[in-house]
């Protein structure tokens, strides 16, 4: 019959002599653990310094967390940015309107009765006159909406802005101005989701499209117009928001951007059978 161990003494234990419980601190091993957790509590705390002098000087007295680090942000800043380049590029503009017309010179005075005769055309010169104001909206959020109505029925989409601009060139609009900026040959009107974004400004509901001629035909233009009737289909059954008034004296402003055109242009016939051949040759090797 064996002795019964000791408690703790596992069975396979020496019945004699000493042993040690597993986790037990012989003597000496003490003395020479406490100092490597020191060192190690030491870098610890240095590492967390050195983290938090980091992120100081990275702040510089800042929050980290600014606005201009969303999308949000950046959008505003770039708004901003191209409001004070618009600024910038109208007072250029007048400063060398200025000093052109100081000119006493027959050649240059030639070319600007030629550019005042273009000037309206092309949009750059201000105007006055009787018209139409147009106000899009998207529908209320609050307003109950008919079964299978779903988001994109409830805001105004790049289409229908498209429709209401066509149909005023068609009628023979002497200018047409979105929001604040005079419409041109090369403007686009675009729009994400129910954002508008146009000549690099984005701008949101409600749209206000201010056209300039005779109020009558711009008038028959719009009730003509297949797109347009389609939005007041919608703002019939959804609320979406259109309202047209008249105007005896509405106001178009110059345009003040870049008026370059790039474009693509066609190759000579000679030139262009060369290249199809060998994007055919290419292709085929491919």
């Amino acid at each position: 019959m064996t002795d019964r161990p000791e408690p703790g003494r596992p069975h396979d234990a020496p019945a004699e002599g000493p042993w040690t419980p597993p986790g037990a601190v012989l003597p000496g091993q003490g003395a020479r653990r406490a100092p490597l957790r020191r060192l190690a509590v030491a870098g610890v705390l240095v590492l967390a310094g050195a983290l938090f002098a980091t992120s100081a000087r990275t702040a510089a007295g800042g929050d980290l967390r600014q606005d201009a680090s969303s999308l949000t942000g950046l959008v505003q800043e770039e708004q901003r940015r191209i409001l004070a380049r618009d600024a910038q590029l109208a007072d250029l503009r007048q400063e060398v309107d200025a000093l052109t017309g100081a000119v006493q010179d027959p050649g240059v005075q030639q070319l600007q009765e030629r550019t005042a005769l273009v000037a309206t055309a092309a949009g750059v010169q201000p105007l006055t006159g009787p018209g139409l104001e147009i106000t899009l909206d998207d529908a209320p959020p609050n307003r109950p909406q008919p079964e299978g109505t779903v988001p994109e029925d409830l805001i105004v989409h790049q289409q229908d802005l498209q429709g209401v601009v066509n149909a005023l060139w068609a009628a023979g609009a002497d200018a047409i101005v979105l929001e604040d900026q005079r419409l041109i040959t090369t403007s686009a009107v675009r729009c994400v989701g129910n954002t508008l974004k146009l000549q690099g400004r984005l701008y949101a509901p409600p749209y206000t499209v201010t056209a300039l001629g005779d109020p009558q035909r711009l008038q028959a233009a719009l009730d003509a117009a297949e797109p347009v009737r389609v939005y007041r289909q919608y703002v019939e059954r959804n609320g979406l928001g259109w309202e047209v008034r008249t105007g005896d004296a509405l106001t178009a402003p110059g345009w003040t951007g870049a008026v370059d055109l790039q474009h693509a242009r066609a190759l000579p016939a000679q030139d262009a059978g060369t290249d199809a051949g060998t994007d055919a040759a290419a292709g085929a090797a491919a």
